[in-house]
């Protein structure tokens, strides 16, 4: 039995004899061949393995990193030759130092040497606009970032595969030349079989990604987009279709149902996963998934009624999704398909000698560049790691939090700043991870940078009293209302919510203060943000209408950071600071 059966979850077998096309033809003798697709969602060029705790576990592994990555998809492969490896979107973007700062190339390159086939588009692909991102796709040096493009090869060659996503269109008038910048789907011959691999990206691109790059692109209904290529795929005679969408959910909470769980059925219904599920055609065998960075193993019933697969594996690399698809090439359709999360244990490889040498190779190629710059002392922490919360949840105050938001108000003095609000999303790691804490307490600006990857720069505006409550408000309503996203809150600024209560009506302004006193709607205060929120990012709109604006664009968010660290390092804890209370 090889090293990933090994170290999988049990399998799970959604034995529904899915059909990839209706046909009316006289029924053949089957010919079935075993295929297995392995697919890596939200690796965000995770060139080095990070912490990952299994369950029932406590002391955290290294998982994840490309040579460990490699070692798994090589041992399907020689278990399995029919076995192809696919991406669930955010490859890149978002990325530590080792792979941002030579612009991701190295990541794109060693999906390549990895076998990577065809991957969906993510949200993080866009973070450097479309431009960038078709650079990445098909290779050369005219990048937007020319300090980075092109470093870690003279000429970067471009991916080898195809990013994908059906639910991504030009704008009208934009290009009379073509409809999309990216295929809908790619047909894939393995074993023999024709299987198509159909993608979409999160509609909620449009308010999490940078306006300006996306400029001339719309993000239509994912799952509308893909059936509209159902009949399509079905006219080439495919023999399976499979569903790879940057989109996903999360397990309800008092579930024990976990990423090694089989057949969970307990996403949260109202997980945006669940409903493009639901609408997505039975045609569709079944869905792998990303976006929410959680590992579940989950049935979904389609249109029809009957259970589908949808499978996430956390993200980092950490997990890799790996469906057993069982066609029938004569008659064009899926007898059997089965499900498991697969732990890629790099520590368990490490030990054993297993690791891909390739893949350790160009790591250090990688390293050898940017360790210099990743490798400068910023300062000693009060303990050995601030945390950015509970699984990295979200919804909830969190010490690193607390930290970066007081590290904002604190870089923006001379322009007058008085309180802050950082995005939880735009905390990339704990500080610094599991894996890289030092005996001395220590971090060096590659840690830091792993927090704060983005390259945001700071504004400070003007907003009334009454805008904040509005921009807090925002939290919970609309595209928020699904997958709450709780601003980090500086000192000095404290609110309560009743989250019971209905969106738009969760705080009260008198239990909203500032320096021990309610807020006065009437009054301007100076707020410090970055600029992603400052141009509306993450749905927090509010921020749009501030006044007095302030750009700062030579001073960046990880700078702020890193000052804030040098400055106060030994005083900093991992300890929520009680400025935000749940009521």
């Amino acid at each position: 039995m090889n090293f990933s059966i090994r170290s999988a979850a049990l399998l799970l077998t959604s034995a529904l004899v899915l059909s990839a096309c209706n046909n009316t033809e006289t029924v053949k003798t089957p010919d079935p061949v075993d295929i297995t697709v392995l697919g890596l969602n939200d690796f965000h060029g995770n060139l080095e393995p990070t912490a990952f705790t299994k369950v029932g576990e406590t002391a955290p592994i290294k998982a994840g990193g490309v040579a460990a990555i490699a070692a798994e998809v090589n041992a399907a492969k020689q278990v399995n030759a029919n076995t192809v490896l696919v991406g669930g979107g955010d490859l890149i973007g978002a990325s530590p130092a080792t792979s941002s700062l030579l612009r991701d190339e190295p990541s794109v390159i060693a999906m390549n040497k990895i076998g990577m086939q065809v991957s969906a588009l993510g949200n993080h692909e866009f973070d450097q606009g479309l431009k960038e991102l078709l650079r990445m796709q098909n290779g050369g040096c005219d990048s937007n970032d020319a300090a980075k493009a092109c470093k870690f090869m003279p000429v970067y060659p471009g991916a080898s595969f195809k990013w994908i996503g059906a639910n991504v269109e030009y704008k009208a008038g934009v290009n009379a030349a073509a409809k999309s910048p990216f295929q809908p789907y790619v047909i894939q011959t393995i074993g023999g079989a024709k299987v198509a691999f159909i993608g979409a990206v999160t509609t909620e691109t449009l308010g999490i990604v940078s306006p300006e790059g996306i400029k001339d692109l719309n993000f239509l209904d994912e799952a509308e987009s893909v059936n509209k290529y159902i009949p399509e795929l079905k006219a080439q005679k495919v023999d399976a279709i499979i569903m790879l969408i940057h989109e996903g959910g999360e397990i309800a909470e008092g579930s024990p149902d976990t990423y090694a769980t089989v057949g969970c059925k307990t996403l949260k219904t109202d997980s945006p996963i669940v409903t493009i599920a639901q609408k997505v055609d039975p045609a569709v065998s079944a869905i792998i998934s990303g976006h929410s960075h959680q590992g579940y193993n989950c049935l979904v019933p389609d249109p029809q009624g009957n259970e589908r697969i949808v499978i996430q594996g956390d993200f980092y690399g950490h997990l890799l999704q790996r469906l057993d698809v069982k066609v029938d090439k004569a008659n064009h359709k899926v007898m059997e398909v089965k499900a498991n999360n697969l732990v890629v244990d790099y520590t368990a490889r490490e030990a054993a000698g297993t690791l891909n040498p390739e893949m350790q190779t160009l790591v250090g190629e990688a390293k050898a560049q940017t360790d210099a710059v990743k490798s400068v002392f910023v300062a000693t922490l009060g303990v050995p790691q601030i945390q950015r919360g509970i699984d990295n949840a979200r919804n909830t105050e969190t010490p690193l939090g607390d930290l970066i938001a007081d590290a904002q108000v604190a870089a923006t003095q001379a322009q007058g700043a008085q309180i802050s609000f950082m995005n939880p999303g735009g905390i990339r790691a704990d500080l610094p991870d599991a894996t890289q804490i030092k005996p001395d307490r220590s971090v060096n600006f590659g840690d830091v940078f792993a927090v704060q990857p983005f390259g945001n720069t700071m504004v400070v505006l003007d907003l009334t009293g009454q805008q904040i409550k509005d921009v807090l408000e925002q939290q919970w309503s609309g595209s928020n209302a699904t997958a709450v996203k709780l601003l980090q809150v500086s000192e000095g600024f404290s609110y309560k919510y009743t989250d019971s209560a209905l969106a738009g009506s969760k705080i009260n302004i008198a239990d909203i203060m500032f320096q021990g006193k309610p807020i006065d709607p009437a009054a301007k205060y100076r707020v410090a943000i970055n600029s992603f929120l400052a141009s509306g990012g993450d749905f927090f709109s509010v921020f749009t209408e501030g006044t007095n604006i302030t750009l700062l664009p030579n001073l960046v968010d990880v700078d702020a950071l890193n000052a804030y660290l040098k400055a106060n390092g030994s005083t900093l804890t991992n300890t929520v600071k009680g400025r935000i209370t749940k009521m």
